[in-house]
């Protein structure tokens, strides 16, 4: 783009070869307009930041490019006052301009006005610089500092409410019995499973907040969120688990077989109590989920030869609120400590259990 046609007594405040190297070279946004506002140069950095052509953008007054008439005017109030960068010029004053989208942009413009041999105004020129980047980093910081001042404030009364389940829990087993205390521990099941939820979602925000990558997903049409879901990877994963499945009912083996050979495990089928010690005797697994009531072995029953033959972990699931021979109770006792209370099985709930009972849950996130 040729050098722009300063008026006369301008090029005697910019010497005409420097002010031709500056602009040509600069990759902000070079303006310079009339006394009347209009545009008369416009420089290459202009059209790729800006997204207007020089034909569609000279002749038109300046306006055009700002976010608001008012705006204009108080970018040149600064510029005829002294307080930023002296009488006639601004120095970084930062305004907001307006792209061929509609997009605004922030900027800060360093400029003058032009003065002619007989101190006249002929027009001004600016240099604007865009500053999005700048300004977004400006915002990370400030959000950085709150999440990790809402997480800190958040997790407090989050210990206490875990603390006070706790002591609930333990008054539950000592004074309630049967369909009650069965009923009660599903109660507290669901606050640890909920709290749990929020603080996978605070340390998921000061993770971000220290810069760790996240994705959005679409909230409303046009409309994005962000996505507190811990990323997942390979490690943590159920991948390469040996699990096996006790249920006198096949189509419940069925469908749990195929929720976890989704998540990459290895899984086993065992009709009852007696047929999984079966596939004990030859097959070593990672974790036993088994059935509470079963015709030949009871859940507890099971647990108690697994145990005794190694440490491998066992969960339990009923679809009993009550304990009707003292299975989980027994269980309990003997030191188990997965349960699940429900059938049929919640997936999330349940390979989140199987994760915590096998060590998993603790493995980060890659």
């Amino acid at each position: 783009m040729a050098s722009p046609t300063f008026p006369a007594a301008g090029i005697s405040k910019f010497p005409a070869d420097y002010l031709e190297r500056l602009i040509e070279s600069s990759t902000d946004i070079v303006v310079a307009v009339d006394r009347n506002g209009n545009v008369f140069y416009y420089n290459d950095g202009a059209e790729k930041i800006l997204g207007y052509t020089a034909a569609e953008i000279l002749g038109q007054n300046v306006v055009r490019i700002y976010a608001t008439l008012e705006e204009a005017r108080r970018v040149m109030a600064a510029m005829r006052s002294d307080e930023h960068g002296g009488p006639g010029k601004v120095k970084n004053f930062e305004t907001v301009f307006v792209d061929r989208l509609g997009q605004r942009i922030p900027v800060a413009i360093s400029g003058s006005i032009l003065i002619d041999e007989n101190g006249l105004e002929t027009g001004s020129i600016g240099f604007a610089k865009d500053i999005s980047d700048i300004k977004r980093r400006d915002r990370l910081a400030t959000l950085g500092e709150v999440a990790i001042g809402l997480c800190h404030e958040i997790n407090s009364p989050l210990e206490v409410i875990l603390n006070q389940v706790e002591v609930i829990g333990s008054f539950v087993r000592k004074h309630a019995e049967g369909e009650q205390e069965e009923a009660e521990e599903e109660r507290l099941e669901a606050v640890r499973r909920e709290v749990a939820k929020v603080q996978t979602i605070i340390n998921r925000l000061v993770e971000m907040s220290k810069g760790a990558e996240y994705s959005t997903r679409e909230y409303l049409p046009g409309a994005q969120m962000t996505d507190f879901q811990p990323r997942r990877g390979r490690q943590g994963g159920l991948e390469g688990l040996r699990i096996l499945v006790v249920d006198d009912d096949l189509a419940v083996c069925g469908s749990l077989r195929d929720v976890l050979v989704e998540e990459g495990c290895k899984v086993f089928i065992a009709g009852g109590g007696l047929d999984a010690l079966r596939i004990l005797d030859h097959e070593s697994v990672d974790l036993v989920l088994s059935d509470v009531v079963m015709p030949d072995l009871d859940g507890y029953d099971l647990y108690m030869e697994v145990q005794r033959r190694g440490s491998t972990p066992v969960i339990l699931m009923t679809g009993y609120y009550y304990d009707k021979d003292h299975v989980l109770k027994r269980s309990r006792l003997e030191g188990l400590e997965g349960i699940l209370f429900k059938k049929p099985v919640e997936p999330a709930r349940l390979k989140e259990m199987i994760r915590i009972q096998t060590g998993r849950a603790s493995a980060k996130a890659s």
